[in-house]
């Protein structure tokens, strides 16, 4: 699975957020859930949860993982209250989507089915989202480069501003910018990781790798995917934005026919909002976070 579905399932065990998890779990019943999934030998012995709860999974095959959804959509898991049934498997099958799974209750057990096709979000479906505008995220507080939050809490905000104003354009370039930005000051900050990815551009004239600078949007998407910064849908959905920002260009826009409109825009910004997100969790749980 992809490194980024198994951290939303991580999540899910361990149950911090309460409006999408029927429980929360401490560390000792954190051991118990892994026993009774069939998995005695994962013991929480102390550590950030979140964490341990994904470093085990990391260690188990596909089949074992299976295992451990089976359990966390199991009515046994929550006494058979039907509501925390119901809420373990809208989430579940969420976050399995991407995958191309989706688990079930059959004659009282959880069972997990291959669908055949993965997560795609078409502009009809993103009309049924009730799209609710995130809060400006704590740029300052993730110890980028100086200066850089500010641009970015600006852009942040004029994106949302034009997009409640149905400035079509202009909003999706300006997420576009953003998401780059926001690309560009994590590579700054972790230069080590992204410079190890095999996706990494090289200089044909040094045989080393480019300087940041010198990198296109593209090519810090697929290595920040690379590198377990970006999941394979938040990738994919990236090159998409990357290529309307391009419509910038008029001529570009005339020659493709390209007509965006409101529903563009939003489909845009969960992008960018999902983006954001998995970059800031990435500073915040890198060991130099606070160097």
């Amino acid at each position: 699975m992809d490194p980024r579905t198994l951290e939303f399932i991580a999540d899910f065990i361990c149950g911090d957020n309460r409006e999408i998890t029927p429980i929360y779990r401490t560390g000792s019943e954190l051991t118990r859930f892994f026993s009774s999934a069939g998995f005695p030998k994962y013991v929480h012995s102390g550590g950030t949860r979140k964490w341990w709860t994904l470093d085990v999974l990391k260690l188990m095959h596909e089949y074992e993982i299976q295992l451990v959804i089976k359990r966390l959509a199991s009515p046994r898991e929550y006494g058979g209250d039907q509501a925390k049934v119901k809420l373990a498997l809208d989430t579940l099958n969420s976050i399995l989507s991407v995958e191309g799974y989706r688990i079930i209750i059959e004659n009282g057990d959880s069972k997990v089915e291959k669908t055949g096709s993965t997560f795609e979000l078409t502009k009809d479906e993103a009309k049924e989202v009730e799209l609710k505008p995130l809060p400006i995220p704590d740029f300052a507080g993730l110890g980028l480069e100086s200066g850089i939050c500010e641009v970015l809490e600006s852009r942040w905000r004029e994106a949302q501003l034009s997009m409640d104003n149905n400035i079509i354009i202009g909003s999706i370039v300006l997420m576009g910018s953003l998401l780059e930005g926001m690309l560009l000051a994590v590579m700054q900050k972790f230069p080590a990781q992204i410079n190890q990815s095999k996706c990494s551009p090289i200089d044909k004239k040094t045989e080393k790798v480019k300087q940041f600078v010198d990198w296109s949007f593209s090519e810090m998407i697929d290595c920040a995917h690379d590198v377990g910064w970006l999941g394979l849908d938040i990738r994919k959905f990236s090159h998409v934005l990357r290529s309307f920002r391009n419509f910038i260009h008029p001529y570009q826009q005339m020659l493709c026919g390209f007509n965006p409109d409101i529903d563009t825009c939003k489909i845009s910004w969960l992008v960018v909002q999902a983006a954001v997100t998995d970059l800031t969790a990435v500073v915040k749980s890198n060991k130099n976070f606070f160097n």
